[in-house]
């Protein structure tokens, strides 16, 4: 393994898995590669992949004092960001796809995309990665095979899972099913043709086929469309699993939270793209003798354990973060993790002396950039420096706040459960529900003003349930009932509690209410309180919010009645707001569960007494 593999490929293969066997064949008669690569994940193959990058135009070597063994890449313009409009669920009954996914009849798809397929790795390398999501000693190891002719996406997946010999080599003993991923450029290299630096195809789609467990990916190099262990497997192909299998893949983000009294609670968090879920997974606290350390920032998935607890795992060993806001002042413990290198920018700035830079990275802004597009740049530029979905990967390994049990394959008990959104009104500050399916309906309604993260206008408001809408595998209703049919399964005193938070809830005069970032550990302090019995609230028509003075507000220049107004909960808001969750919720159809149907006529009947 880690030889060029020239074909016929049943003589060189690292492996006798018959079903991978086949499937890679399959795949190198439809694409036409020039050679077949297995990826061993080595060093040695990371360092001569990279340097083939690197004198291809497709990475820039930074340098080495300031970011060791770390690179920045710089995309085709039309190709920076998730494309979820040639996002599609190919389930055979297009009722199973749901409404918040496009759809299309699997043969039908499949015809398409072997069109498009056929011949497309020609002039280029077929990378087999063999990868697993989560840790290799699971009880269950979630496996997947990506085929690739992106090297930049090899480096990539090298970070954000366990790929290599010893993936491949627990396939082959087990012959374990894995998820079949193929991914091509469209960008097939006729003989004595260049190349371009990042190669693409205006063209694009991320296929799922959920009952065959399988992607398809076209067009893209962008790393959500081509790093196919990712949104793609990781959530909406595991969604489906989980559903079929009894468990949960989420998008979301899990932290440990000790107190002064060394007293360790775990908590998940679901927030849509852009809306501080890497800030708050790696908080830097400033409440004396909290302390935060970090199991994962984007992606959870959640069993139920022996004794009824709710068990949650990242299957992620990398970031694949939002550039732009993350910074020294914002997230010290991301930027820690990223100065020690190793690390893939993409669509960022370049400083003059070989460095990285994006917007919020730094309070002082930088003299002269090249910016994401090549370039000079200077304060007076009217565009921003890098582009605004720009990203850096980096291994989780890195990060200084690392929680131990990020490596136990068994996972953590969730203690609670928070589900945020980005809303300058309406949405108080932090709710507690009610009730296990009160959370449930929050996070059923959940809803956040749009980000650069997608593709497509920024700014509208749009309901994102669990911050999931992009990567429910299945129907949306399905998927909701799927949630309390887990909790069904568990020990009801065992269940997390859940709560709802808006960091970005604005005043009158338009300032944020909260001051955010570091400072969001005082509403986790007050959420284990809560927990723990000791924490004052208010009940309210949505749930319980902060008192006043039950908020650590030590070291603040706030009072009380700041407080009072950032979880104020407005009558004439909520009734816009209720109306908004009923154009909403008829969009299910008849797959809405009857659980969360009540849920909005009972908060109807709270709100009308509400004054």
């Amino acid at each position: 393994m880690g030889d060029l593999a020239q074909k016929p490929l049943l003589e060189k293969a690292p492996t006798t898995h018959a079903g991978l066997l086949a499937w890679v064949e399959e795949v190198a008669e439809l694409t036409q590669p020039d050679r077949i690569y297995w990826v061993d994940g080595s060093e040695e193959e990371n360092t001569r992949l990279t340097d083939e990058l690197v004198a291809a135009g497709t990475l820039t070597r930074l340098n080495q004092d300031l970011f060791p063994n770390s690179f920045a890449a710089f995309s085709d313009p039309a190709d920076v960001a998730r494309v979820e409009e040639q996002t599609f669920i190919c389930s055979e009954n297009k009722r199973d796809a749901g409404f918040t996914n496009n759809w299309m009849a699997p043969a039908e798809m499949k015809e398409k995309l072997r069109g498009l397929f056929a011949g497309s790795m020609r002039g280029r390398t077929m990378y087999v990665i063999p990868f697993v999501m989560g840790h290799l000693e699971a009880e269950d190891p979630k496996f997947g095979v990506e085929i690739t002719d992106s090297a930049y996406v090899v480096a990539s997946m090298r970070i954000m899972a366990n790929i290599g010999t010893a993936v491949l080599d627990k396939i082959t003993e087990t012959n374990a099913f894995f998820v079949p991923a193929l991914h091509s450029l469209g960008a097939p290299l006729e003989p004595g043709q260049a190349d371009v630096a990042w190669p693409c195809n205006p063209d694009k789609w991320i296929v799922h086929f959920p009952e065959e467990r399988s992607i398809w990916s076209f067009g893209s190099g962008y790393g959500g469309n081509a790093l196919l262990g990712k949104k793609c497997y990781a959530l909406r192909i595991a969604s489906v699993m989980a559903r079929d299998e009894g468990w949960l893949a989420e998008h979301m983000l899990i932290l440990k939270l000790t107190s002064p009294e060394k007293k360790s609670y775990y908590l998940s968090a679901a927030f849509p793209s852009a809306c501080g879920k890497t800030n708050l997974a790696l908080l830097d606290p400033t409440i004396e003798g909290w302390e935060v350390e970090t199991l994962g920032d984007d992606i959870t998935w959640m069993r139920i354990g022996k004794e009824g607890e709710l068990r949650a795992t990242n299957p992620e060993a990398g970031l694949f973060g939002v550039a732009p806001g993350t910074g020294w002042g914002t997230n010290p413990n991301a930027m820690r993790a990223i100065a020690k290198g190793h690390s893939i920018f993409t669509n960022v700035a370049l400083t003059d002396d070989g460095g990285v830079w994006w917007e919020g990275m730094t309070d002082d802004v930088p003299a002269h950039l090249t910016d994401w597009e090549g370039n000079s740049w200077t304060p007076d530029s009217d565009k921003p420096a890098a582009h605004p979905n720009s990203r850096f990967c980096t291994p989780i390994s890195q990060i200084d706040m690392l929680a131990e049990e990020y490596y136990s394959p068994e996972g953590v008990e969730l203690s609670a459960i928070l589900f945020g959104g980005r809303r300058k009104t309406t949405v108080p500050l932090v709710t507690q529900a009610r009730s296990w399916t009160n959370g449930i309906f929050m996070g059923s309604t959940l809803s956040s003003e749009t980000t650069a993260a997608a593709a497509g206008q920024v700014g509208r408001l749009r309901r994102d349930p669990m911050a999931m809408l992009p990567f429910i595998g299945y129907d949306a209703g399905d998927y909701l009932k799927h949630w309390i049919s887990v909790s069904g399964k568990a020990n009801p005193e065992r269940l997390p509690h859940i709560f709802l938070v808006n960091w970005f809830r604005r005043t009158a005069d338009g300032g944020f209410a909260w001051p955010g970032f570091g400072d969001n550990a005082r509403v986790l302090k007050w959420a284990i309180e809560r927990i723990e019995g000791k924490a004052a609230a208010v009940e309210t028509p949505i749930g319980y919010v902060p008192t006043g003075d039950s908020l650590d507000l030590t070291g603040l220049d706030l009072t009380h009645a700041h407080v009072e107004e950032a979880v104020r909960v407005d009558r004439e808001e909520w009734d816009a707001e209720l109306a908004s969750i009923e154009d909403w919720y008829a969009q299910f159809g008849d797959s809405l569960p009857d659980a969360l149907r009540a849920e909005l006529e009972a908060l109807k009947e709270r709100m009308a007494d509400h004054s």
